[in-house]
């Protein structure tokens, strides 16, 4: 058997569709690792992980802009940023940000380093969840 130009390119074109549709199938079912903040370092930076805590703190910046939540899961606390995007998202869904001080809640977000401290910025505002 001989192979062609031709029949390398439709070998070429099957497997990429073969692959985009496994994307398309298997993207919904990837869940963010869930972690603990203890485990959280320097070698996470730019990953999106999954942790579940208590609001501790809630202030905003000086504009009014952005939210900063300290999260405290029992192992270790982390700075949340929630950017005005993001707050103007929870707060369309009936939510004001200063009703999760004290609250138990499930965050998935990006760790991020400032100042040198680590940091999770809310990636997007449903991923600020109430827990029980």
């Amino acid at each position: 058997m001989e192979i062609t130009d031709d029949k390398l390119l439709r070998i070429a074109l099957v497997t990429s569709l073969i692959g985009i549709i496994g994307l398309i199938i298997f993207t919904p079912t990837i869940e963010v690792k869930k972690i603990d903040i203890e485990d959280i370092n320097r070698g996470m930076i730019d990953e999106e992980v999954k942790i579940d805590g208590v609001i501790q703190d809630i202030s905003q910046s000086s504009s009014k802009s952005s939210y900063f939540l300290t999260v405290n899961d029992g192992t270790g606390q982390i700075p949340l940023i929630i950017f005005e995007s993001q707050a103007v998202e929870i707060q369309s869904n009936s939510f004001d940000i200063d009703d999760f001080k004290g609250r138990k809640v499930e965050v998935v977000g990006k760790i991020t380093e400032y100042n040198s401290q680590l940091e999770l910025i809310l990636t997007s505002g449903d991923n600020l969840k109430l827990t029980k």
